[in-house]
């Protein structure tokens, strides 16, 4: 952990995305031939740590990977259909965490499989997917307190809703004691208490995710307001190709406009956006320019393949930003 900058503490999911490539999206009940398959490292929160960490800033993470026990058959050999027998995918998620520079000292073995997200990934970027928590389905609230001092010494905690709604509910109330600013990203949208909505400090959904909370599609301008009503302090509607819309609580709001590149796997790039997105507000940027920051990284992102493998360096962020000066 570093000793000046506190870190940024994410507390969510980490998956093995299992990806495949085809022509397009299928349609309901239609076979489609692909083209391609890979494992690759994933998971909202794995990939907004790695993005984060990336850019060079201190990220720890908390949740669980799968593989804890083992038990022994009669011969005294592993099982093959023990519990830890059914994850073959827990230490290579913390070994890719820890290459990316993520801590992840708080990340827990729990007995079972690791999560997994089968993913399409169509010829023109769009994506599909469908996310089996595993191991992330156990990280309960006395996971989350054991991890209480971590997630206190944070500069800001980033959340998802790929773990347990009360989950996320004890890391919001952790995070409210302590004067520590959450950013939830809303994905998969799921109904939320209306206790959580005044202890978050910046709320990060799509245009689905919006229209889901609002109960219907509405011009992000007005989505932003109706949002913010609601006690958030600030609010960052991504728009995918329309940029995203900045709006803080009584302060203004304003497009920040995409940058355009050709983008060949969308997988991952709005995690990147909020991981990057949180390092430039807390090395204090204002909320627009944070923003502009993080469409560079996201517009990086979109021209590689994975999620995580995608996230660019620091370096790559800053050198795109010169050659994309407005």
């Amino acid at each position: 952990m570093n000793a000046i900058r506190k870190p940024i503490v994410v507390v969510g999911s980490i998956n093995m995305d299992l990806v495949a490539r085809t022509p397009r999206i299928p349609l309901a009940g239609q076979t489609l031939i692909g083209t391609d398959f890979a494992t690759t490292p994933g998971g909202k929160g794995a990939n907004q740590a790695v993005a984060a960490a990336r850019l060079g800033y201190p990220v720890e993470m908390v949740g669980m990977v799968g593989g804890a026990s083992c038990q022994a058959n009669p011969s005294g050999e592993a099982s093959p259909h023990s519990e830890a027998g059914q994850d073959v995918f827990g230490q290579a998620l913390l070994d890719n965490l820890a290459a990316s520079g993520v801590g992840t000292a708080a990340v827990e073995r729990a007995a079972g499989p690791s999560g997994v997200a089968p993913i399409l990934v169509a010829d023109n970027g769009e994506n599909l997917i469908v996310v089996i928590p595993g191991a992330n389905g156990k990280v309960d609230c006395a996971a989350v307190d054991r991890q209480a001092a971590l997630i206190r010494s944070a500069g800001m905690v980033l959340c998802q809703l790929e773990l347990p709604l009360e989950t996320v509910s004890r890391v919001l109330a952790i995070c409210a004691g302590a004067g520590v600013p959450v950013m939830l990203d809303p994905a998969p949208a799921a109904p939320l208490p209306d206790r959580i909505w005044n202890q978050v400090a910046w709320f990060t959904p799509n245009e689905t995710e919006a229209a889901f909370y609002l109960g219907k599609k509405s011009e992000p301008e007005e989505a932003a307001k109706r949002l913010l009503e609601r006690g958030l302090l600030g609010v960052v509607l991504k728009r995918g190709g329309e940029g995203a819309y900045v709006a803080v609580a009584g302060g203004k709001a304003e497009w920040v406009r995409p940058f355009s590149v050709k983008g060949i796997d969308t997988v991952g790039a709005g995690d990147c956006f909020n991981g990057a997105f949180a390092v430039a507000l807390l090395e204090g940027r204002d909320p627009w320019t944070a923003a502009r920051f993080a469409s560079a990284a996201a517009a990086i992102s979109v021209t590689r393949r994975g999620a995580q493998a995608s996230m660019p360096s620091r370096e790559e962020v800053d050198d795109f930003l010169v050659q994309h000066k407005v």
